[in-house]
């Protein structure tokens, strides 16, 4: 067994930890009984809720001032591991700001980084991350060699987030070293897309349209139908890129990876790079007027059928039973 202990790069949104966070948490408590976290800020209103999920310590740089996080808690994590508290394994999310951490962190460290993965086991092999390619047709196993910490990073929805029930975690400040150059940026401004209803990567049920719909303006029915279904929009790669919908609906293998209870492909054919991002979903339904459309080899019902004939349908009925 090559792991004893592990951190997690914790994020927070709307003052509370993030989903990511929550996920990679459930995993480490169960490679291992001592779970840190790392977080960039201030803790302390976050201790408890990070306590629950498995964390009995975390790490916390203070009020960052506008420095970027990349820079500066990478410095930090880099001096607590030469002051003697060296994990095993690092865990980061797979996103901007995670990768940007373990990016620096390993030239600090001289360590590799294993990114874009789904699992990680402790075997006798060692620490073994497992990463889907080809369109996550195939799975590699790859074990890290030499010594800790391994770095290494999750695909959102990789773990389904569990509470521990533990108590609130003990934070441990951790100090920011002089980081030169590289932490002269500031960040002058963060601006919020606005939303409605639930997060697309966290929604129930997802509602996605794709280049079937024809036109820009037949993604209302999308909307609609998400709306009632108390869901989710989302969007293929082709209708984004089109300029149809924002970036932030796409599902797919360059946008958000979504594992809901009902995925309902509208009009999409099924590209290997969208199914990426949905084929982990509990139920797939999908509607497209092309019956040898890709889409159908994953989905557990199939309507061929037009979308604007079908959705209307499905939108009214939806309606008239409140």
């Amino acid at each position: 067994m090559a792991i004893n202990s592990i951190w997690v790069f914790a994020q927070t949104a709307g003052g509370a930890p993030t989903t990511g966070t929550l996920e990679l948490l459930t995993k480490a408590r169960s490679l291992s009984s001592n779970v840190s976290a790392f977080i960039g800020g201030d803790a302390s209103a976050v201790a408890g809720a990070l306590g629950e999920y498995g964390a009995t310590k975390v790490y916390a740089t203070g009020d960052l001032a506008g420095k970027l996080p990349g820079p500066a808690v990478s410095a930090a994590m880099k001096a607590v591991i030469d002051g003697g508290d060296s994990p095993s394994v690092i865990m980061f999310p797979q996103n901007y700001e995670g990768r940007d951490v373990m990016a620096r962190l390993s030239v600090k460290l001289n360590r590799t980084v294993l990114t874009n993965n789904t699992d990680i086991a402790d075997s006798a092999d060692g620490v073994v991350a497992t990463t889907p390619i080809f369109g996550g047709n195939t799975l590699v196993n790859t074990a890290f060699t030499g010594e800790g910490p391994h770095l290494v990073s999750f695909r959102p929805k990789s773990f389904a987030a569990e509470s521990a029930s533990g108590a609130a975690a003990s934070v441990v400040a951790a100090s920011v070293p002089d980081t030169g150059a590289a932490g002269a940026a500031r960040v002058t401004a963060v601006h919020v897309e606005e939303s409605t209803g639930p997060k697309l990567d966290e929604a129930n049920i997802v509602v996605s349209g794709g280049r079937g719909l024809g036109e820009a303006g037949s993604y209302s029915l999308v909307e609609d139908l998400a709306k009632l279904l108390k869901g989710a929009p989302g969007a293929s790669r082709a209708i984004v890129d089109a300029g149809w919908v924002p970036y932030s609906y796409q599902v797919g293998q360059t946008g958000k990876v979504v594992k809901p209870a009902v995925y309902i492909a509208a009009g999409i054919s099924g590209a290997t790079q969208h199914m990426v991002g949905m084929k982990g979903s509990k139920n797939i339904i999908a509607i497209n007027k092309d019956k040898e459309a890709p889409i159908f080899g994953v989905a557990d019902l199939g309507i061929v059928g037009d979308v604007h004939k079908v959705l209307p349908q499905l939108i009214e009925l939806l309606k008239s039973r409140g």
